[in-house]
């Protein structure tokens, strides 16, 4: 839990790359290209490297965003925990849908936690991110595995800005 003194960090984080829709009945069902699973290890290498690791994930529905969540082996050691608990994961249909407002007051009714990872599409995350903080991603947004973290100063539940403090596409 995160308490009225502590920063809160927001990490946005776009499905690794994913595979031709035209073999699959829903878009839904899509699931990551072979590139698609380097870059999403890739994403979950970086995010240690940052010392980020999320208390709560909220993940799309979507195949490829439970499958880019996989590869990001979470669970994995990290340089800044000694002990290895598992990360709650909240999978979220309205992620999926968006739009960003939508999607916004989905986070502002997240539990209080100090850090957050949405896993989640185009062109939702990267105007949620614009949303936050005008003008800071290039304005090409996030790639696919690019991850955009900002500063939450206050509640979840008052979130309306938060600074961009890092961006990073993740390339495996």
């Amino acid at each position: 839990m995160a308490d009225g003194t502590t920063g809160r960090t927001l990490i946005l984080l776009r499905h690794a790359k994913a595979v031709d829709p035209d073999p699959y009945p829903t878009d839904l069902e899509r699931p990551l290209s072979p590139r698609g699973r380097r870059d999403a290890a890739a994403a979950g290498d970086w995010l240690r490297d940052q010392g980020l690791r999320p208390d709560l994930v909220v993940c799309s529905t979507a195949v490829r965003t439970r499958e880019t969540l996989d590869g990001l082996h979470l669970d994995k050691h990290h340089k800044h925990h000694k002990h290895d608990k598992h990360v709650p994961v909240v999978f979220e249909h309205r992620v999926y849908l968006g739009p960003a407002h939508d999607t916004l007051d989905l986070l502002q009714n997240t539990p209080d936690v100090a850090t957050l990872l949405l896993i989640g599409h185009n062109p939702t995350l990267s105007m949620l991110s614009d949303l936050l903080d005008p003008d800071a991603l290039p304005d090409e947004g996030l790639a696919t595995s690019g991850i955009a973290v900002h500063t939450v100063t206050g509640p979840w539940r008052d979130l309306e800005t938060a600074p961009l403090r890092a961006h990073h596409t993740a390339r495996g």
